[in-house]
């Protein structure tokens, strides 16, 4: 059978791989400027093995937005609307629970709630909706604010991040998800969000959660205005952090979508773009315990595939229409996919489907 070597500008990388050396910042950028998916792949396929062996994790949630108004105007974001827009709602706490009663939630072990920044909210409402939520369900675990939202609540208050962060604990909220921090390198995110919080802003808020006890998702946006050299940047930080503090429990690489957004003119990720980050936040981030393949940005085909392109985790069950997503053309994203759809298609993939709570606590073995 006819052998192929994998090429001479990975050799290095591959011994480093296979003795558990961790990689540098030119290893990220050789990585990134390699068109050898495939060897890529399989070098992310033995860290994801050597850690999670056939093992993929998948979680049935319930995504909640509370409102899509928002006084920030990123221009890769198709979900947000101004005041005064026709498309524009409000779902605080009672209109929230109202709307929940309607649902079965039997076996949802989460509720991942992002949204706009409201510039008539005051931090009162946000907390309440937490504090309502927690009261009306005590069992399902509130992964709740990026880390935007939470530096919009210290302007809010004039409060510190930990103080919010305390708040929000003792109201009942459990972890952070990883959005907000797009890219972090000034020179990108002044183009695409520069009214938001910045990228050490970003760190800072996780670090603070980190010390507190709480765990955090931690994510990057590719597919835009974005380098090699910026990609590597933010990896490391993270990884840097996650040395510091060990509170990040996953990586979610996140495929930008720019139908209706104001950068609609760039093309699309392809199914390539998707495995190659996968696979290389797999290598860079050593130190994560786990790798999501998000199938909302991806599609579940490409998800799929990542299975043996370093990912061990495929985010989960939408229970709801996933909005920020579906605004930028995400025509795959209508509708849930349920429990049994998850583990067939980890089962395709040749791997062990487990349903796993927030922390990655096996809630059933199928």
């Amino acid at each position: 059978m006819l052998k192929i070597e994998a090429p001479d500008n990975l050799a290095e990388i591959r011994e480093k791989v296979h003795t558990g050396e961790r990689l540098s910042f030119e290893d990220g950028l050789r990585l990134f400027e390699s068109n050898n998916l495939l060897e890529i792949g399989r070098l992310a396929n033995v860290v994801r093995e050597r850690l999670h062996g056939d093992k993929a994790y998948f979680s049935h949630k319930y995504r909640l937005y509370p409102t899509n108004i928002c006084m920030y105007r990123c221009r890769f974001c198709a979900f947000r609307v101004s005041k005064g827009d026709e498309r524009g709602y409000e779902w605080p706490a009672e209109k929230t629970l109202h709307e929940l009663s309607k649902v079965d939630l039997s076996g949802v072990s989460e509720f991942h709630i992002v949204g706009g920044v409201h510039p008539d909210w005051g931090f009162d409402v946000y907390l309440d909706l937490i504090q309502e939520l927690h009261r009306a369900y005590p069992g399902i675990h509130l992964k709740a604010w990026t880390a935007v939202e939470i530096d919009a609540f210290t302007h809010l208050t004039g409060k510190s991040i930990r103080w919010v962060l305390e708040k929000m604990r003792e109201a009942g909220l459990g972890s952070l998800p990883g959005g907000g921090a797009e890219i972090f390198d000034w020179e990108i995110r002044r183009t695409i969000c520069r009214t938001k919080c910045t990228g050490e802003r970003w760190l800072e808020v996780h670090q603070t959660a980190h010390e507190m006890g709480m765990k955090t998702n931690s994510t990057m946006l590719y597919g835009h205005l974005e380098m090699p050299e910026s990609k590597v940047d933010h990896m490391l930080r993270l990884r840097d952090l996650q040395d510091l503090t060990g509170g990040f429990r996953t990586f979610i690489p996140l495929a930008f979508h720019p139908d209706n957004t104001r950068l609609k003119h760039l093309p699309r990720s392809t199914g390539a773009d998707d495995l190659k980050h996968i696979a290389i936040g797999r290598l860079f981030l050593d130190n994560i315990p786990h790798v999501m393949a998000y199938w909302v940005t991806e599609t579940p085909e490409v998800a799929q595939v990542a299975l043996s392109f370093g990912a061990d985790d495929l985010d989960g069950t939408l229970m709801v229409n996933e909005e920020i997503i579906s605004a930028a053309g995400g025509e795959h994203v209508e509708g849930a996919m349920s429990k049994n759809q998850f583990a067939r298609m980890i089962w395709e993939a040749g791997r062990a489907p487990l349903e796993r709570d927030t922390d990655f606590n096996v809630v059933r073995v199928y």
